[in-house]
């Protein structure tokens, strides 16, 4: 079915937002419908049901409007008190989990990160383990904007823990996050390749997608969110306690870590190993084991690798 909606005694634009990220965002609520908007019109193509739930939910928008000065994404997010498009659909094989923003679609490339996206819609909570360039960190961040894009979780969360914090970073030029920054680049390059960088940038400012150092999730309850831990080996046993009970409703939680990378100045005082193997034999908890072979990086990564482990 097909339906026009005019817009009258109303300005399009303070409805549809700069660059029309209201209308975006009230949208991305109805993934089944084709939603053209132009001037004061706005085209509607879909099922019958559908476009008369987006007419009762855009005019709820436009009476906000009425009592407000500006509309802002987060007022059609309060429309919808906390609801969601629905079950995240189960990907499989390597059918892509997302797309670039080349356009090239991202997905698993060998039968072990397959088996992790499996793995985290099956499971609230995923420990990802193995050497380096794996693809862990990258599989687990295509997912979490994944979610994001089709409205399964409410904001992506990023972190690390801040081993060289100290004397090092001390150094450096700038305040804490100016500091961080260097550190915690390698998330910053993997949501680079997945979220347009002007995007990326009004995520961040809203704090749609939160990037920190492991210590300032303290306290938090995380709801409906896709909350990621890399390099969790250098974490301690109470470090990764405190971040595993940070998990809240309809949140999914991904833990990467290597643990023949550890920086902790004792690396018996890594918890990684430690909390899979207490956690390991829980429902909703998966461990996922990468080995050499799963290496996707540069074809040397996976001798260079060997040698090492060698030695």
């Amino acid at each position: 079915m097909k339906k026009t909606i005019t817009l009258e005694e109303v300005d399009p634009i303070s409805i549809y937002g700069a660059a029309n990220r209201n209308l975006e965002a009230l949208c991305s609520y109805f993934p089944a419908l084709k939603v053209v908007s132009r001037g004061n019109d706005i085209i509607l193509e879909g099922k019958l049901e559908d476009i008369e739930v987006f007419q009762v939910r855009l005019n709820q928008l436009i009476d906000k409007r009425r009592r407000k000065m500006n509309l802002t994404p987060y007022d059609v997010e309060e429309m919808f008190d906390g609801e969601t498009v629905g079950t995240p659909v189960k990907l499989s094989g390597d059918a892509p989990i997302v797309y670039g923003n080349d356009g090239k679609p991202i997905s698993a490339r060998n039968k072990t990160q397959q088996e992790m996206v499996k793995a985290y819609f099956d499971n609230d909570l995923i420990f990802a383990v193995g050497p380096a360039g794996t693809g862990k960190t990258y599989i687990a961040i295509a997912l979490a904007v994944r979610a994001l894009k089709n409205r399964e979780i409410k904001r992506i969360i990023l972190t690390r823990p801040a081993v060289e914090a100290g004397e090092r970073l001390g150094f450096l030029p700038g305040d804490l996050k100016d500091k961080l920054d260097p550190y915690l680049q390698p998330l910053y390059d993997a949501l680079g390749d997945m979220i347009p960088p002007k995007k990326l940038q009004d995520f961040m400012a809203e704090g749609v997608i939160q990037i920190a150092p492991l210590a300032y999730m303290r306290g938090r309850t995380l709801d409906r969110a896709c909350v990621i831990l890399d390099e969790a080996q250098n974490t301690n046993l109470g470090q990764l306690k405190m971040f595993l009970t940070r998990m809240g409703n309809d949140a999914k939680f991904i833990v990467t870590g290597d643990a023949t990378q550890i920086d902790l100045p004792n690396r018996a005082d890594s918890g990684l190993l430690k909390g899979i193997e207490l956690c390991k034999d829980i429902k909703g908890i998966s461990v996922v084991k990468f080995r050499n072979e799963d290496i996707v990086r540069h074809p040397l990564v996976t001798k260079i690798v060997k040698a090492f482990d060698k030695a």
